[in-house]
């Protein structure tokens, strides 16, 4: 879940989306509260099938950034019971250097704040940023998906302390 907060009325719109090397995957506003059941149903019904179309083999690994609803019994046993299908990968605590997602969100709100004119309301909003995730091209993800070693690297020379990513 990636919270898209231009303006403090804006607040309102929480966005979730996923990507990887090959497709940006859905952008998916979250009408309530991002809690464990929420997001469970998020991962059932989005990142499994795409996961399973992606990846047949099961050669697929989902990451995931451990707000607290990440970690909830209910969604780390479905996790369990598919681990066929996927692997999970343990991600640290509060890791933003080493979240690629936080920089296609960065794209998202650049190309926002662009527009003439601005979203008036939600609805406008939702519908802005769906457009604007739809278009960031395919080299940015790539780009980012390629930086990881040397953005883990950076992280583990850092001791955990701030990098330049």
């Amino acid at each position: 879940m990636h919270e898209y907060n231009p303006s403090s009325w804006w607040g309102q719109c929480l966005v979730w989306g996923m990507f990887s090397w090959h497709d940006l995957g859905p952008s998916i506003r979250v009408e309530q509260c991002l809690n464990s059941t929420t997001y469970l149903s998020i991962v059932a019904d989005q990142v499994h099938p795409i996961m399973l179309m992606a990846y047949p083999n099961g050669d697929g690994f989902f990451q995931q950034d451990n707000v607290p609803c990440h970690g909830a019994h209910i969604v780390q046993e479905w996790f369990q019971e598919h681990e066929g299908d996927f692997t999970l990968l343990r991600w640290p605590q509060q890791s933003p250097d080493l979240n690629p997602i936080e920089h296609l969100w960065d794209e998202v709100k650049r190309a926002i704040r662009q527009l003439v004119p601005q979203p008036s309301n939600l609805t406008e909003l939702d519908s802005t940023i769906h457009q604007a995730w739809c278009q960031i091209p395919r080299i940015t993800f790539q780009h980012l998906m390629e930086s990881m070693p040397k953005r883990i690297a950076a992280v583990l020379k850092a001791k955990s302390g701030p990098t330049k990513y």
